[in-house]
């Protein structure tokens, strides 16, 4: 510690006086505060109730100096690791040399409190909050905060000093891309809207932050263009994060589920990406994008059901007129219903084949032991066991094994007589098809409902898949996201919106933003000028 010889007499005067002040009005000077919750006027109690607390951890890094003529005790609290050590230095040396310039006896420093004192005059690195008891303590240095306490005053200050190790911005590994941004989110919640601030200069583009998880006090950030956004999604989105009740969030998949609109349905409600420039894209379109610390996914809402088979990459090519996005569109419908349809055809209406194909396809099923659904069922469980083995397995054999298994495999398959050739082109048709979506949310509702559409024709031919595919129908017409119907501009039908849903048209012709819920800016550009 650093120690000054003065007049005890004058150092009992100041300290008197600036206690004063710093008291609250329900205390006296002497007295103690009677719950746990607040801070002491001791410094030494304060940071023994913080050690106690924090079980003495070995990262709780506490300091106590002497600063100043006066020797006004102060303590710096902070954890290693995720407080920038630099920071912290250059913070003590700013308190250190500024306070010793100040003069606490005058009476300009004894008509204020110290904490006043060291706030204005001595505290010149990062943002400065008040703490007024120990679980704002707790939330800051928790945070990488560094927390400076004075002995005498029941309040403290927090001094920003995050800087912990990140991982460093990348190529996004689930959303890539031919052509545009080679970048994605991190896991630092700072690091991923200033990507967005990036790209939208503007002051209307506002961000608000606020913690979920009892436990884990996790940041959680809401960032949305006031001039465009709809007021009523941002009450709705802030209504059902205020709703949330949980111990801890670890990923944006907790809050996703948490405030979904529907939960038992296959299709999601919520978009996720790890790409700033979709992000980016949404907003401008009048949705709100919600940051979660700690994950580089971030979801978006309203979210329609056309938004998962759309690619960032549609709006960086030469318009196509939408023939990638047909493409997807067909993908679609074949990774569904293309085991299903060979199931029916050839279980009830072999009547549909021409003879040819038909007297094909009954050669290749001779001695097959097991009808075509059961045929179809083994390979497609066999295809996703696959699939999973190679998403799990070390990235360098990963892709090689999927690969070399199924060709493997389905070979060895036919030579055994367990599926026939036609069934082993069907389920790689299939295959090859779930892979078209940017999306691996909407691959993983076509992977659900593909099974279901198998069991139907295999019981009731084509029929039974005409009523299922009605009733999928039927249930994406009454889903809703964030009180928005999930199959717009479809159902209900908007006209002004097709220009940017199954179609792509040349960007000089959308000069509308997609409705939403009553948006207050639709003008995207105005007429161009021939």
């Amino acid at each position: 510690m650093m120690r000054v010889g003065v007049n005890k007499n004058l150092i009992k005067k100041i300290r008197k006086s600036i206690t004063k002040h710093s008291q609250s009005p329900q205390k006296t000077q002497h007295e103690e505060p009677e719950q746990t919750s607040l801070l002491s006027t001791s410094l030494e109690k304060n940071i023994q109730q913080v050690k106690q607390q924090t079980g003495n951890s070995t990262d709780l890094i506490s300091r106590e100096f002497c600063f100043g003529k006066e020797e006004i005790k102060v303590g710096f609290i902070y954890i290693d690791g995720i407080a920038d050590k630099d920071v912290v230095s250059r913070l003590i040396e700013s308190v250190m040399l500024h306070i010793e310039e100040v003069d606490l006896t005058s009476e300009q420093f004894l008509q204020q409190d110290l904490l006043t004192v060291f706030k204005q005059h001595a505290i010149t690195v990062g943002d400065i909050q008040s703490i007024p008891d120990l679980q704002a303590l707790y939330t800051a240095i928790l945070s990488g905060d560094t927390v400076i306490l004075i002995d005498g005053c029941v309040q403290g200050i927090a001094v920003s000093t995050r800087g912990w190790e990140a991982r460093g911005i990348g190529e996004p590994t689930a959303q890539t891309v031919v052509r545009g941004p080679q970048e994605g989110f991190t896991e630092t919640l700072r690091t991923n809207t200033a990507m967005v601030r990036r790209k939208i200069k503007n002051p209307n583009l506002w961000l608000e932050t606020k913690q979920i998880g009892r436990i884990t006090q996790t940041d959680v950030a809401i960032m949305y263009i006031k001039e465009i956004v709809t007021d009523e999604v941002v009450d709705e989105v802030r209504r059902r994060l205020d709703q949330i009740d949980i111990d801890g969030i670890l990923e944006s998949a907790y809050i996703e589920e948490l405030i979904q609109d529907e939960t038992y349905t296959p299709f999601p409600t919520v978009l996720n990406t790890e790409r700033p420039d979709i992000v980016a894209a949404a907003l401008l379109e009048g949705r709100v994008a919600i940051f979660v610390d700690g994950t580089p996914f971030v979801l978006l809402v309203p979210a329609l059901f056309t938004q998962f088979l759309q690619s960032a990459e549609d709006y960086y090519h030469r318009s196509d007129f939408g023939l990638i996005r047909f493409l997807r569109y067909l993908s679609l419908f074949i990774s569904m219903m293309a085991p299903s349809l060979y199931i029916a055809i050839t279980t009830f209406h072999q009547e549909m084949l021409p003879t040819t194909l038909l007297i094909s396809l009954a050669s290749q099923r001779e001695g097959i032991p097991f009808p075509a659904f059961v045929e179809a069922l083994m390979m497609e469980i066999t295809f996703e066991l696959l699939r999973e083995a190679g998403i799990r397995m070390p990235r360098a054999v990963g892709t090689s094994i999927s690969i070399v298994g199924a060709l493997v495999l389905g070979q060895a398959a036919v030579q055994a007589g367990l599926v026939s050739p036609a069934m082993v082109i069907v389920v790689s048709i299939t295959a090859i098809s779930s892979f078209i979506f940017p999306s691996f949310d909407i691959g993983i509702s076509v992977r659900m409902l593909r099974f279901v559409l198998m069991g139907l024709a295999a019981s009731f031919g084509l029929y039974g898949m005409i009523v299922g595919i009605i009733a999928i129908v039927l249930h994406l017409c009454s889903l809703r996201s964030f009180g928005v119907p999930y199959m717009k501009p479809f159902s209900p039908l908007v006209l002004s919106d097709q220009k940017d849903n199954l179609l792509r048209v040349p960007w000089w012709q959308m000069r509308t933003r997609p409705h939403l819920l009553n948006q207050k800016n639709v003008v995207r550009q105005q007429k161009r000028n021939k």
